[in-house]
């Protein structure tokens, strides 16, 4: 049976003494989540604002998208369907050393 659906995401970005902040809004119709996402630029970098745009936005979007699969796995628990393995999410930032390959 085909299954179509339409889900409403606003982006809501703003920036204040050199923080971008995100917050991003997922409507499924049923379900109403909302994600957010600073950037910080340090005050020696030449302010671009669209770099704080990409990430303040992208962190949002990431913090959302791990809410999303949290309500996912919960779901599905409710279904009686056996839990599933909870793995580690991958973080924004640089990787600690023992996460890098080779090292």
């Amino acid at each position: 049976m085909p299954h179509t659906v339409e889900w409403k995401v606003r982006l809501y970005l703003f920036e204040e003494e050199g923080t971008t902040k995100a917050r991003v809004v997922l409507d499924t119709g049923t379900t109403e989540l909302t994600g957010h996402g600073d950037a910080h630029r340090n005050p020696m970098d030449t302010d671009v604002p669209e770099i704080g745009d990409e990430l303040a936005a992208g962190r949002a979007l990431q913090d959302l998208g791990r809410q999303l699969v949290d309500v996912a796995e919960h779901d599905i628990e409710g279904m009686g369907a056996a839990a599933t393995e909870r793995r580690d999410r991958p973080e924004t930032g640089w990787p600690l050393p023992d996460q890098m390959q080779g090292g």
